[in-house]
């Protein structure tokens, strides 16, 4: 069986369930393809006494036959459920047999799905919870599935049977820097950093995604196959995506589509302008959701910037809208093409500065202060001479705040006067408007490092390259 990377903390949490006195209930959510299956499976495998998942657009007679012919595997002496009521009964009878008494584990997959309308299910598992498994103490029950809107607004935010219910949840986020060069590297996989992060950037950190990476390919060669031949797995993947997570998918779309349309982000109003969906409960409720499948993340704003600002941070999503779905299928070289165009150089700023990002606590590991509270966020002020916007900025409890800079270049980047002026004026504004009395540091991420010049060493004063990136944190 596959390695299992990663996933130190959802291990932990798994594993401490094992230990508990009482019997556990642990809601696993996120998007597709992200590898909630293979981490129950590997977590509970000696563990898992009955494993079941819902079928995608069946009917309730399906899925009743379907979890009869599962548990006929386990006790064969039930005959067919008509309803969901008399299914978890059985389910409940058939546990009664078994005798260990170390942890029991049901696992139930693509749990949304099995709730098809008038079935009755939600309330039969509510039933099957609170009556049964919740008064012993010897079950860990895992529900999981990808239909985001579904698990949060029916699990996780439950005001029903389930209120309270959830002993733990895990959102499951794709893989970062590390995890993603972990698993590579155990596919045989050898690529250098810069390549690992431009496959990153293009594919982002989704683990069903990078083991379609073959041995022998270059970075080029394996974006042409997967997003622009005829038959490349990620030419589709972009709609099946919403569709299966999202029920209104045509909004949570909208929203995707207004924020891959600009660089720095947008607020909440002009998110509602520019996807025309009206400011309120479904607004409210499909960024929300959009956050908690990892497709989107809010930034707080800083002192004296009035609005949150909304990033899209779903890197295939956006190389999809800006690539994938304006090109023609080929089986020419059309990635390596497009490199030496202008919207590739856009797209490639774009991309790094939310990778970045994305690995804020590795970038506080590489500044030493992991240790020192610290809050990030971003900040933005627009006045007559233009304002100035910060995509990342750490303030730190040590009298210290890094205005972070990040710049994506094939080589080691060099600081001209037009650019050391502009980080100056950034800094006055930031300070002028904040009215900060704290040590203002630019803090410059690049690929490959700076080219010493008068200007870096008067401008910048913290400087990593991607390697800071990559650190397990």
């Amino acid at each position: 069986m596959r390695k299992l990377i990663g996933r130190k903390e959802e291990l932990s949490v798994l594993s401490n369930a094992l230990q508990s006195n009482r019997s556990e209930l642990i809601a696993i959510y996120g998007r597709r393809r992200v590898g909630k299956t293979f981490l129950v499976q590997r977590a509970y495998q000696s563990n898992i006494q009955f494993e079941f998942s819902g079928m995608h657009n069946a009917s309730l007679k399906q899925q009743l036959k379907n979890f009869h012919l599962k548990l006929k595997e386990k006790y064969s002496n039930f005959k067919q459920a008509t309803d969901w009521l008399e299914v978890f009964y059985q389910l409940g009878q058939y546990i009664n047999t078994l005798k260990s008494k170390k942890k029991k584990v049901i696992f139930i997959d693509e749990f949304p799905w099995l709730d098809t309308p008038k079935s009755g299910f939600l309330p039969a598992f509510d039933n099957f919870w609170n009556t049964y498994a919740s008064k012993r103490d010897d079950l860990v029950v895992v529900i999981c599935g990808s239909a985001a809107s579904y698990m949060i607004q029916n699990i996780i935010k439950s005001t029903g049977g389930l209120h309270n219910r959830i002993t733990n949840r895990i959102q499951l986020l794709p893989f970062n820097l590390f995890e993603t060069e972990q698993l590579l590297k155990y596919n045989k996989v050898k690529l250098s950093r810069y390549d690992i992060l431009q496959l990153y950037m293009a594919l982002g950190g989704i683990p069903h995604y990078l083991e379609k990476v073959l041995v022998g390919e270059s970075v080029s060669q394996t974006i042409d196959r997967l997003c622009f031949k005829k038959d490349g797995f990620l030419r589709t993947e972009f709609k099946n995506v919403f569709v299966s997570l999202f029920k209104q998918h045509d909004n949570h779309e909208a929203i995707i589509r207004a924020l891959a349309s600009v660089r720095k982000g947008l607020t909440r109003s002009e998110l509602g302008l520019k996807s025309q969906i009206k400011s309120g409960g479904t607004l409210t409720k499909t960024l929300l959701e959009l956050e908690e499948s990892g497709f989107a993340e809010k930034y707080l704003a800083y002192k004296g910037s009035k609005d949150s600002l909304y990033r899209l941070t779903d890197e295939y999503s956006l190389f999809y809208i800006k690539f994938i779905e304006k090109t023609k299928a080929s089986n020419s070289s059309i990635w390596s093409k497009m490199q030496a165009k202008q919207s590739y150089k856009i797209w490639s700023g774009f991309s790094f500065e939310t990778v970045c990002i994305k690995h804020v606590e590795q970038i506080k590991e590489a500044l030493k202060i992991s240790g020192i509270n610290a809050v990030h966020g971003s900040w933005i002020k627009k006045n007559s001479s233009g304002g100035a916007q910060i995509d990342l900025l750490i303030d730190r409890d040590d009298n210290v705040i890094n205005l972070c800079e990040m710049k994506f270049y094939n080589t080691e980047y060099t600081i001209d006067k037009n650019y050391a002026a502009n980080l100056a004026k950034k800094v006055h504004t930031f300070i002028t408007y904040t009215k900060t009395k704290k040590n203002v540091f630019i803090t410059l991420i690049t690929t490959y490092g700076l080219i010493k010049n008068i200007y870096s060493k008067q401008s910048v004063q913290n400087e990593l390259t991607i390697d800071s990136l990559f650190v397990d944190v």
